[in-house]
């Protein structure tokens, strides 16, 4: 069998980059796309963004149990192959999400919109879960995981910041309207793109830890059971807490900023400018927060980071920039805390699972990522539901070309106070709720080597 080398994280990479195209792009764009070219009301988003990801998240639960239970296929591999499948749902849903069906009558519309929204969380679910899962079979090593959990991070950057960022100088023409049929013709080019890139994944990656089963047994899987070890491992339910709150911003305020800049600043282009300042600003960390995580620890880093940004962003929402590029430049150090927590979350989200092996002798890496994943879905229908009531609460117009400047100032103000409420939760969950802390967690990995060992 391979050793775990470039390969395998390239590979794990490309699988956040494949999910990305089409869960980022959807995030990011599918309230504007409703709003401006449907008609939709955002109160209608909000309430659907919300009641969708309870949906999800129940699914979360459902598809996390499958890969603990039954194999596909004859490789022996655990979840490569439902990955396999699922990139196709995926990659179709993105493509329905924005469809133009703006000639329908309004009730037809409604109805749409929330059929398209339900598939894209089936499909979205059936694809992230084992993805998320994957990570505890590739390899047990910590330092191995944490450099899985970077360049999951990198992926998803990838996509978010070196992609999603020229989406508005397509969907904006040079007066600054919509331009409805510009959205599918970029989710046929995120799809496709999506595809390939799990294709890679599936190619480049190495399952390392596995059982005896024979694909097709049915095991003595017990869902009573991996439930009660989850609502008993303290560290999972830290993390659960602090991704809520990292969701709540990233979800949330992603979906407010080309509207800033469009509405506020009048240049959607800079959209893109602000994403390769966060670019600059993640390539950096990238090289020193492997570092930052050997001296201080992973718990501790994240900790001192959400606080400054908790004070950097409640300053930025107290003082108006009027400048576009210093507001831009001060959002990304404002907020440097959210992108420390994505870089190092999948590495103590695996502790998590480990620690449960530690108290129970147990592998039940699909349902505790499932229930870990039921919490970021929250997250994320919490932050999409509050992203869009935002727009309604300011008094946004749907369907109208153009936004008035108390409209847009209030968006400009959602934007930078959503941080604030996310900093506070995110340290609520790493700060006082997950208790595994250096020494804790060194102790647990080398009692974990000797009991694989023996």
């Amino acid at each position: 069998m391979k050793k775990f080398g470039v390969r395998d994280q390239v590979g794990y990479a490309l699988g956040d980059i494949g999910g990305s195209f089409v869960n980022l792009y959807i995030s990011g764009f599918f309230l504007i796309f409703c709003t401006y070219a449907l008609g939709v009301s955002p109160y209608f988003m909000g309430t659907m963004f919300l009641l969708g990801k309870v949906f999800d998240a129940i699914c979360n639960v459902i598809m996390g149990t499958l890969p603990d239970r039954w194999k596909l296929g004859k490789s022996g591999n655990k979840f490569l192959p439902y990955i396999s499948i699922s990139k196709w749902i995926l990659a179709a849903s993105c493509l329905l999400s924005f469809t133009d069906v703006s000639s329908w009558g309004s009730t037809a519309i409604h109805v749409w919109v929330v059929f398209v929204y339900l598939f894209f969380c089936v499909a979205y679910t059936a694809d992230s879960i084992p993805y998320g899962s994957l990570a505890s079979v590739i390899t047990n090593d910590p330092v191995e995981r944490t450099k899985l959990s970077r360049a999951r991070a990198i992926g998803g950057m990838v996509v978010g910041l070196g992609f999603l960022s020229f989406v508005p100088m397509f969907i904006y023409d040079k007066s600054g309207s919509i331009i409805p049929e510009a959205f599918f013709k970029i989710a046929i080019v995120f799809s496709i793109l999506s595809v390939l890139a799990y294709t890679g994944l599936v190619r480049l990656t190495t399952e390392r830890i596995r059982d005896d089963k024979p694909a097709g047994t049915k095991s003595d899987y017990s869902f009573k059971d991996a439930f009660k070890v989850a609502i008993k491992n303290r560290p999972l339910i830290g993390m659960m807490v602090a991704s809520i709150g990292s969701l709540l911003m990233i979800n949330g305020a992603s979906q407010l900023a080309p509207i800033v800049f469009a509405e506020r600043y009048h240049m959607p282009g800079a959209f893109a400018i602000n994403s390769f300042i966060s670019i600059g600003i993640t390539l950096v960390l990238f090289a020193i927060v492997p570092k930052l995580v050997e001296k201080f620890n992973k718990r501790n880093l994240v900790i001192a980071t959400a606080i400054f940004s908790l004070a950097a962003t409640l300053l930025l929402t107290l003082v108006t920039i009027e400048n576009v590029y210093v507001f831009m430049a001060l959002y990304n150090l404002a907020t440097i805390g959210s992108s420390v927590f994505v870089m190092v979350v999948w590495a103590l989200v695996t502790d998590c699972i480990d620690y449960a092996e530690l108290q129970t002798g147990k592998h039940y890496e699909g349902t505790l990522y499932s229930l870990y994943s039921f919490s970021r879905k929250v997250g994320m229908g919490l932050g999409s539901a509050i992203g869009s009531y935002a727009l309604g609460w300011v008094g946004f117009v749907a369907g109208a070309k153009s936004q008035s400047p108390a409209v847009a100032e209030g968006v400009l103000k959602m934007y930078t106070g959503m941080p604030i409420i996310a900093f506070l939760i995110m340290l609520i969950g790493v700060g006082l709720i997950y208790n595994l802390n250096a020494k804790r967690t060194n102790e647990m990995y080398a009692t974990l080597k000797e009991r694989r060992a023996s």
